[in-house]
């Protein structure tokens, strides 16, 4: 009698199985960024990501994450925006004109870019966008300035304000 390989002898003992169709996902009833607004702090940073960036910016980028990256838009949302941004003793255009400075300081163009978008939705003009890029570049350096400023060029233009 001739052995077995091990794989022929486990295949002999394993029950065939019935090819099934394969199911797709349930889809969620409601989207995410509805199921999460139930909690008060998130539903806060949703709203001041919406004021900022409009529905793409807030729901779009929630109900599209991936479950990858759901854990950072959740926490970017309820820290940064539904805890952070939303404290009464500096005004939305403060944080905005704040945080564009210290994106240039960490040379983060693609954030300064999208926080040149809120910071026109909170009231900034382009007049203080200038200055506190200018202000930063001395504090931070002139090749970060000089990125800044290129950085919110692009957005600037893109928006008809350049």
């Amino acid at each position: 009698m001739k052995k077995q390989s091990r794989i022929g002898l486990a295949a002999a003992k394993s029950p065939t199985k019935k090819s099934a169709k394969p199911q797709a996902p349930a889809k969620a009833a409601t989207s995410r960024s509805k199921r999460e607004s139930g909690n008060p702090v998130f539903a806060r940073g949703l709203d001041v990501r919406r004021a900022m960036w409009g529905h793409d910016g807030a729901e779009g980028q929630i109900d599209s994450a991936s479950d990858f990256i759901w854990p950072m838009q959740d926490y970017v949302t309820r820290w940064c925006f539904g805890e952070t941004w939303t404290r009464t003793k500096l005004p939305r255009k403060t944080r905005s004109l704040v945080t564009l400075g210290i994106l240039v300081a960490q040379g983060r163009p693609h954030e300064l870019k999208v926080h040149v978008r809120g910071a026109i939705a909170n009231g900034v003009s382009k007049d203080e966008i200038q200055e506190v890029l200018l202000h930063a570049m001395i504090y931070s350096g002139i090749p970060r300035g000089v990125e800044g400023f290129r950085s919110a060029a692009e957005v600037l233009k893109e928006m008809g304000l350049e």
